[in-house]
């Protein structure tokens, strides 16, 4: 595997790849979530690349963009086990160099949920992304379906901008504890006592998602776990079509802020809990 820091050094790692480049963009803290990107993009693809860049231009002010979990030696370890190609750690100047100032506006998609509670970061998310997608000319883009809203905006920018069919969005299930938190790089945040307290928001949304299929309101369903819930403030619970009928849940439990939905469709598996 290559680690290179630079885009010179980036485009001289992939010069041999050919079309044939399945790119996963990452902020590093690795977890087997990042895993089954890494797997799904080294089945599918003849060379595979991972972005490891915490993008400061997708953190608000007041967000955990100092805080953030950063371990390089461990994320280059576990990029390497699982068989990706091209590492991309670059500096922050090599992504914003001096005099930067073009940036990606995704939109009235980028103005509710996720986007009103932290408004700038998917300008954050879709600017940092349409430049990788650049440098990298990917045949396949890799993201995990926990970040639904991200996804929405990820698919707008592909066709909105002609980058399909060039370029393939391909979207990964969520990757969950046995107890069933979804797998985020921010649970290294939590106190063994916040991690508990985390359960409830996929336990809202199983309580959600089963209100649905009963032929309830699943947003009052899921209110009602957490409402109750020790420990946590609720940012937001709604029923979106980001990704089909989904129903997505903000949360914070004590510094820490979780996002998480479920598909709210047949065909879709219940959020596994104990």
């Amino acid at each position: 595997m290559e680690v290179v820091r630079s885009v010179a050094a980036l485009r001289t790692a992939l010069a041999g790849s050919g079309e044939d480049v399945g790119l996963i963009p990452t902020m590093g803290a690795f977890h087997d979530g990042h895993r089954s990107l890494f797997a799904a993009a080294r089945e599918e693809s003849r060379t595979v690349a991972v972005s490891l860049f915490v993008n400061p231009a997708q953190f608000g002010p007041a967000e955990d963009f100092g805080a953030y979990p950063r371990d390089e030696a461990r994320d280059v370890s576990v990029a390497e086990a699982a068989g990706v190609d091209v590492l991309f750690v670059p500096p922050g100047a090599e992504i914003y160099p001096p005099g930067f100032d073009t940036w990606v506006d995704p939109g009235t998609l980028a103005q509710t949920l996720e986007g009103a509670v932290r408004p700038g970061h998917f300008r954050g998310v879709a600017t940092v992304c349409l430049k990788l997608f650049h440098l990298v000319e990917p045949r396949r883009v890799y993201f995990g379906r926990k970040d639904a809203q991200q996804v929405a905006v990820i698919r707008a920018l592909l066709r909105d901008l002609d980058l399909e069919p060039r370029i393939t969005l391909r979207v990964m299930p969520t990757v969950r504890d046995g107890d069933g938190l979804a797998l985020s790089s921010r649970n290294a945040y939590l106190s063994p006592t916040e991690r508990e307290q985390a359960l409830a928001l996929p336990r809202a949304l199983e309580a959600g998602l089963a209100a649905h299929h009963a032929g309830a309101n699943p947003v009052i369903a899921a209110r009602a776990v957490l409402d109750t819930a020790p420990g946590v403030a609720v940012d937001y619970v709604a029923v979106t079509e980001f990704d089909g009928p989904t129903l997505a849940g903000a949360v914070r439990i004590g510094q820490t802020r979780l996002i998480d939905n479920v598909r709210l469709t047949d065909e879709d598996a219940a959020v596994e809990v104990d």
